[in-house]
């Protein structure tokens, strides 16, 4: 009997999707990649197809489409273009498990047609959650799918609760690197470069979510991810920035207790976890060894110079459409800052301003959240043209 669990990576090319790879790879006995997509990047997604040998790929920018079907010409992979394709692909039947590894608002309606389909998400795409954590939560209620956090710190919150009563959670403590600007002043932040922020000091990660990382607003996204996944109230999530990036998280009982998950800074361990649970496989990479950590620091973020951190806990508090309102300024910000368009500190400015402007809706919908994306993102760039510098 065949008990090989059949994946479909959403977003094959980045950096969540390449590792997956890396597991499959190394558990061909335990794993087999079916479906493979990508935003852009079709000659990396064609040398995956033929290493790989997936059923299907799809490339979501259908300008490449000629050059993936050429590139693939002879094989038996069906080659697809188009986002229709791709939130097609999420919901196949010969995948078991999907990770949606991709990037962004793009993530969210592939994760939806996937709970649709009773699939097991490996989440890595964070805004998901983010945008309409109330309406996912919701549809996974009557649906068989089911959610595994791939993300380091929603994993290791993840394996301290395996086996234990939810409500017996004093608080959750997601911990953060403090990025490459940890100790940098407000006015150093105001002349940072694109390159100063691309240089995280611990992890390997795609443009985007680098950036994120350095402004603190993945920080802010993962405690309203945190908030859906493991239904615990905004008030009850704590940020503890930790330079050596070992202690991935940590969960704080009601006795007292708290229970941490640590482990060298690999995306490769969540990633294993996320598509073995509830066993563990075992790995070839060097294990963590507690005496090259002689020092383990933990201190409070500083959400003054680091603004977006605070609005994350602001849009989650005000609830409804906000979070996604929050969502798709930060991405035409991010874009705007990694073409040097608007400096660092004007992202903030800018999400500010989006957020102030743009209509809150209180009850919402999917339809109502997609509605809201774009015109978010639609004021985001009338707003831009005020904030664009020579930076």
């Amino acid at each position: 009997m065949d008990n090989i669990k059949n994946i479909a990576i959403l977003g094959s090319t980045g950096s969540i999707g390449t590792q997956t790879l890396d597991i499959i790879e190394e558990h061909p006995e335990k794993f087999r990649a079916t479906v493979l997509t990508a935003a852009h990047n079709w000659e990396l997604l064609a040398a995956q197809a033929r290493r790989f040998n997936p059923l299907r790929v799809v490339i979501a920018c259908e300008e490449f489409l000629p050059n993936l079907r050429d590139a693939l010409a002879g094989t038996s992979v069906r080659v697809e273009g188009g986002t229709a394709a791709i939130e097609e692909a999420a919901a196949m039947p010969e995948a078991d498990i999907v990770v949606t590894a991709m990037v962004g608002y793009s993530g969210l309606i592939p994760t939806v047609n996937a709970i649709m389909a009773g699939k097991t998400i490996a989440l890595a795409n964070k805004e998901t959650l983010v945008v309409a954590g109330e309406v996912i939560t919701s549809l996974l209620k009557d649906s068989n799918s089911r959610i595994i956090p791939v993300d380091s710190e929603h994993s290791a919150i993840f394996q301290c609760l395996t086996g234990e009563n939810r409500d017996n959670i004093s608080k959750i403590i997601l911990t953060a690197s403090g990025g490459p600007f940890r100790n940098k002043t407000m006015r150093e932040l105001e002349s940072v470069t694109v390159d100063d922020a691309l240089n995280h000091p611990n992890w390997d990660m795609g443009a985007k979510v680098t950036i994120d990382s350095a402004s603190m607003m993945n920080k802010g996204f993962e405690m309203i991810e945190a908030r859906w996944l493991f239904d615990c109230p905004p008030e009850k999530i704590e940020i503890a920035v930790h330079p050596q990036s070992i202690v991935h998280s940590m969960v704080e009982f009601i006795d007292g207790s708290v229970k941490a998950q640590l482990g060298v800074p690999d995306m490769h361990l969540p990633i294993r976890y996320a598509l073995s649970y509830p066993d563990r496989l075992t790995s070839k990479r060097p294990p963590l060894t507690l005496e090259a950590y002689a020092s383990l620091t933990f201190e409070a973020p500083d959400r003054k110079r680091f603004p977006l951190l605070q609005y994350a806990f602001d849009a989650i508090g005000k609830g409804g459409n906000m979070p996604c309102i929050l969502n798709a300024a930060n991405e035409i910000a991010v874009a705007a800052f990694l073409r040097r368009e608007i400096g660092f500190m004007d992202m903030p400015r800018l999400v500010d301003r989006v957020m102030q402007r743009t209509q809150w809706i209180s009850d919402i919908t999917l339809p109502d959240l997609v509605e809201t994306n774009t015109e978010a993102r639609r004021r985001a760039e009338e707003e831009l043209a005020s904030f664009r510098t020579k930076a």
